[in-house]
């Protein structure tokens, strides 16, 4: 019985994170280096994450400076941030690829905030088909003889409070990201 809270609740948490990790996916108006997370540049052969082969710096709020390890992947990293289609243009002085960040359009800004939006809204549902499934395997518990009808109630209603707390956490998170992007 706990068993089966104790795994809704990983998996619930296990949602949150990649709410975050969407979400941080998408630009503001400021520079941020999580922007860069998905860079993949080709190195030897092998496709690295841009972290990897670089250091990514925001000297200031709109400005990112990409400094390679090896020089001779300025060109190779320039590519790979255009192929990222970030709506970025990299230059390069031969030694460092500075990125200045524009600021978005209000409707930039309203599709933006639509698109984070949405991913809250499936993160909900993933909450919720959580707690579906908790519920279901709670009900063959029960009818296996293996907790009593009192023990089903009590943790059907424990599995609620969990559910309705990440909901909330959800939407906490969605508004700082719209508040982060209305601002930008």
């Amino acid at each position: 019985m706990s068993e089966t809270l104790d795994t809704c609740n990983e998996r619930m948490q296990k949602s949150i994170e990649a709410l975050k990790n969407e979400l941080n996916q998408i630009r503001t108006g400021r520079a941020s280096a999580s922007l860069f997370d998905r860079v993949r540049v080709e190195y030897y052969g092998d496709r690295c994450p841009l972290n990897q082969v670089a250091t990514v710096q925001i000297p200031e709020a709109r400005m990112v400076v990409i400094n390679p390890y090896d020089k001779s992947l300025i060109k190779e990293i320039e590519k790979a941030i255009l192929a990222a289609d970030l709506g970025l243009n990299p230059s390069n002085d031969g030694k460092v690829i500075r990125i200045s960040i524009p600021p978005l359009t209000a409707d930039r800004r309203k599709e933006l905030v639509k698109q984070a939006k949405g991913i809250a809204e499936n993160s909900r549902v993933s909450i919720r088909n959580i707690r579906r499934d908790g519920n279901d395997d709670l009900k063959k518990q029960q009818k296996d003889s293996l907790i009593t009808e009192d023990e089903l109630k009590v943790s059907e209603d424990k599995l609620q409070k969990s559910t309705d707390s990440f909901i909330a956490e959800i939407n906490k998170i969605f508004e700082e990201k719209e508040k982060e992007i209305m601002e930008g």
